[in-house]
């Protein structure tokens, strides 16, 4: 379980590390490379494919009221959210 817990890696360690993800890289596209087929990809026809748009409907206040007791962050008539975080 320790070789999951956070630590500085030193340079031979990152060289290792290098060497070993080259190799996987390499190995797979061995083994990429002997396939001979094209797997095609599936074709899925239907009549209807795309919505039709209509013209919506005006929320109703039990909705607007229960979206807002939901938000975890909110200002008046405004939801919060973190910005630039992810």
């Amino acid at each position: 379980m320790s070789d999951f817990l956070f630590h500085s890696v030193s340079e031979s360690e990152r060289e290792g590390i290098k060497k070993q993800a080259k190799a996987i890289m390499d190995k797979f596209s061995e083994k990429l490379s002997k396939v001979r087929e094209k797997i095609p990809e599936p074709l899925i026809e239907r009549d209807e494919f795309e919505r039709q748009e209509g013209n919506g409907k005006e929320c109703d206040d039990d909705f607007r009221k229960r979206f807002f007791e939901n938000a975890s962050n909110k200002s008046d008539d405004f939801i919060l959210t973190e910005k630039k975080k992810w």
